[in-house]
């Protein structure tokens, strides 16, 4: 729901990125235009509080590994319903503290100011039933042409995990940069899936693949990637 009481549509997968400006902690931003008129993709992340216990795991593995992301041309940015204020009051709390092998964690890149909880209502952040002043933990994935291409939803006691958001990225761009689609658990070198075929006589012709291309029956052929 929004302030006035009225329903907000939740955007979904495929659909047009909701535009809005915001404070951050790197400055005032226009999203996603900042982002995508770079071609950048973008990993947007909700967490309910600043100086909650998850989150913090959460925010110091992502800056931690954050050039991960820079590397496959991916931004990150991070939204809660708190101030400026408590946001640089927490950023500089984290780089306080040690976990595993992060220390002396620096977030630079930037956090969204949504008191109003304006930003969260447009991306469906706020769960009845979950809380009523806190987003839910949210991942969308957003690519250069401000599409909204994945969502994960994750409950308010569960971490969630980099190595899948970065491989989900990963795949996308994947699948957009070869026209192709990927297995259960694809990793970056291993082989991917070609489309199904569309009319009887294709079909027939895909069992007669070879080369870098096989299949396992007519609606289930790869590209060799190796």
């Amino acid at each position: 729901m929004c302030d006035n009481g009225t329903k907000m549509q939740m955007p979904l997968i495929g659909d047009k990125c909701p535009e809005f400006e915001a404070m951050t902690t790197q400055g005032n931003i226009k999203f996603p235009q900042d982002f995508t008129s770079k071609g950048k993709w973008i990993i947007l992340f909700s967490h309910p509080a600043d100086f909650t216990p998850v989150c913090t795991t959460e925010f110091m593995t992502f800056a931690h590994r954050s050039k991960e992301l820079s590397d496959i041309n991916v931004q990150l940015v991070g939204l809660s319903v708190d101030s400026i204020s408590a946001h640089i009051a927490w950023l500089r709390r984290i780089k306080e503290l040690t976990w595993k092998d992060m220390k002396n964690v620096d977030v630079q890149f930037p956090l969204i100011e949504d008191i109003s909880m304006s930003v969260a209502n447009k991306f469906g952040m706020i769960m009845p039933g979950q809380s009523n002043t806190q987003a839910v933990r949210a991942v969308f994935i957003i690519d250069p042409n401000g599409i909204i291409r994945l969502i994960i939803y994750y409950p308010l006691s569960t971490g969630r995990n980099f190595d899948e958001i970065k491989r989900a990225v990963m795949a996308l761009q994947k699948a957009d940069k070869d026209k192709c689609a990927t297995p259960m658990d694809w990793k970056p070198g291993q082989d991917t899936i070609i489309p199904p075929p569309k009319t009887m006589s294709l079909a027939k012709e895909r069992m007669q693949l070879s080369g870098k291309q096989y299949c396992l029956d007519w609606f289930l052929c790869f590209n060799k990637e190796s």
